[in-house]
This record gives structure tokens, sequence and C-alpha cells, in this order.
């Protein structure tokens, strides 16, 4: 992630939290990030030194204004000031992220050689909840060249207990 954009997104948390309305601005930011998603010609636009910064803080105004928190479609036009709009993501995904912190849930990827039960991935999602104390939130992926075992990646913090991870060790025991 970009330093600048957690700047970004950090910098709207605080102000989110100070006007006591975090859950708001994250639907905000959503529904932003899905209009850059399905047209990420418009960030271009809105980016593109060959239209007056008038203009392109006018286009801000005109399409966001009426949906979005005023303090949003401010933020949204610090960025397009500053040039920043091309870590806008990175922002959002910071914001996302100290929100989810602050409401205690995280959000843990599980990797495993084959497809685990449902009753496994709701034994494996509560244990992580009794270890780590948090709600957690589980993305389930397959990957066959682990060979075995299983792989976590929990706020950044990888534990993997996968077969493949064990065969490396043991080789590099037999090589030393």
């Amino acid at each position: 992630m970009n330093e600048l954009g957690k700047e970004y997104g950090t910098a709207l948390y605080m102000l989110a939290c100070e006007e006591n309305k975090v859950s708001v601005f994250s639907e905000a930011l959503s529904k932003v990030k899905q209009v850059f998603d399905d047209e990420p010609d418009y960030i271009e636009f809105i980016s593109s030194p060959a239209i007056s910064l008038n203009d392109r803080l006018s286009a801000i105004e005109g399409a966001f204004s009426a949906v979005l928190p005023e303090t949003v479609v401010s933020f949204l036009q610090l960025m397009c000031e500053k040039g920043r709009l091309t870590v806008f993501h990175d922002a959002v995904e910071e914001f996302n992220a100290l929100y989810s912190y602050s409401q205690r849930i995280v959000k843990v990827k599980v990797i495993s050689a084959i497809e685990l039960s449902d009753e496994e991935k709701a034994r494996l999602k509560d244990k992580l909840e009794t270890v780590y104390k948090f709600n957690v939130e589980t993305e389930f992926f397959v990957d066959e060249s682990i060979l075995g075992g299983i792989i976590v990646d929990f706020d950044g913090k990888i534990l993997d207990g996968s077969v493949r991870q064990r065969l490396r060790e043991v080789k590099d025991v037999i090589s030393t």
C-alpha cells in the first residue's frame, strides 16, 4: 500500500471519528470506489492537467454532492487539487482497515491444498476468534501447490503450516 494513500486514509478516518460518522464515510467511500472501479477513465478525467482544475472540481461536485456527505466530497476535491487521486484506492483501503480494527474485525485469508468442509471452516474461524479475540472475516482459497496443511494470513502475519513449508525446512536442515 502506498504511504501517501495511508496518510490520506488515516486523515479521513480521524475526521470521520471527530464527526462521529465513520460508518457513513465508509459507505460513501465504497460508493466512490465502485464508481471508480466501474469507470476507470473517470479518475484519469478528473486527474488530467489538460482539463482546468475548476472544471475537475466541478465534475466531482456534480457527480457526488447529491449522494455523499460534504466532507467526503471535499476530501475527493482535495485529492484532486493535490494530484493525489492515483492513491485513492490505497486511502480507502487504509480507512477501511482502521474502521475494521476499531470494530475489532480482522480479515483472514486461509489457503489450503484442498477445499475445506463448511464444518472445518467454521471450526477454524472459531479458533482464530478465540485465540486473537477479534471478530474474524475469513476468505478461503485452494492452492494445490502447498501439498497439504494450511496457510493463514492474519492481518499481515503469515502462519505457514503447509507441507511445502515443512519440506523446505527439512531441505534447509539437510543442506546445512
